[in-house]
């Protein structure tokens, strides 16, 4: 999609993503935290195997360790999440997860007004997590904090497979590494589908939505800007999460709550619209430090 900018398919990939785990954990009751995520990585790496084909003869041994790098933290990143979903409230633990990619745009930043920018989305992160009037126990928002480091890994080894496959074939191996880690702990719920076969309807919304279509629209907008850009953006999953919270779980914004979506939306925008940075084309080795695969 390289006419498409790459900011709108960062906006797409978030919206995508936060309807997907707001689908999810409408089937925690009959799969389990553990069989939705195995269902959601196994079906999104056949449906991605099945559209792209990737020719994994012309790979080198540095794509090879790329993908299985990306497996692991996907793995963990959906694993933990959806565990944190089971008694933390989606807003509430999106806000909470958030902290992963914000720690690693400030370790990237090197202008005071990248500072600031950061600085702002945390601020409205925080906000949010001070005005949920739900009590989370400890235990699920310590699960939800690990999940984010793990999308801070997702992030940078998105970036460092984009660059060194093309297009989305990458990304069906990852999702396939992700897939056998996680089935140990997910197979036993998943197999509800065998005697309930409708829940692969939902399963299979999950899958396109939380991890095919997001993920696909992540690893080609990284190709175009950089990890630190990104990981700011991101700052709008906590307001993505209320709205689907909204929608589809019946959650209600307050107003405190609102004012916190107006800050890491500000964000965003004047850490996009001011960057200068960004590649011009996709770079063959990105690092941390330079754009490439994460949406910064």
């Amino acid at each position: 999609m390289p006419r498409v900018p790459a900011p709108l398919q960062v906006l797409a990939a978030i919206a995508s993503v936060q309807f997907g785990s707001a689908v999810a954990r409408t089937l925690f009751d009959d799969l389990g935290a553990a069989g939705v995520t195995f269902l959601r990585l196994a079906l999104a790496a056949l449906i991605l195997a099945a559209l792209t084909r990737p020719r994994l003869r012309d790979w080198s041994p540095a794509a090879w360790r790329a993908a299985a790098l990306l497996g692991v933290v996907m793995a963990g990143m959906n694993l933990i999440f959806y565990l944190s979903l089971r008694t933390v409230p989606l807003g509430m633990a999106v806000t909470v997860e958030f902290l992963g990619p914000l720690l690693l745009a400030l370790a990237q930043t090197r202008r005071l007004s990248h500072l600031c920018w950061a600085l702002l989305a945390g601020g409205g992160v925080l906000l949010l997590g001070l005005d949920s009037g739900t009590s989370a126990p400890l235990s699920g928002l310590l699960l939800a904090f690990l999940a984010g480091l793990c999308w801070a890994g997702y992030i940078v080894f998105s970036a460092k497979l984009g660059g060194l496959v093309p297009g989305t074939g990458g990304l069906a191996v990852s999702l396939a590494v992700g897939a056998l880690l996680v089935a140990p702990f997910g197979l036993p719920g998943a197999s509800a589908v065998l005697t309930e076969p409708s829940l692969l309807i939902g399963a299979t919304a999950v899958a396109l939505l939380s991890s095919v279509i997001s993920y696909g629209l992540e690893i080609d907008a990284l190709r175009r800007m950089s990890t630190r850009v990104f990981g700011i953006m991101m700052s709008l999953e906590p307001a993505a999460a209320a709205i689907a919270g909204l929608l589809v779980l019946g959650q209600q914004l307050g107003r405190v709550e609102i004012i916190a979506l107006g800050l890491v939306t500000l964000a965003s925008a004047g850490a996009t619209l001011g960057r200068r940075d960004v590649p011009a084309g996709p770079l063959p080795e990105p690092t941390p430090q330079v754009a490439a695969r994460q949406t910064e």
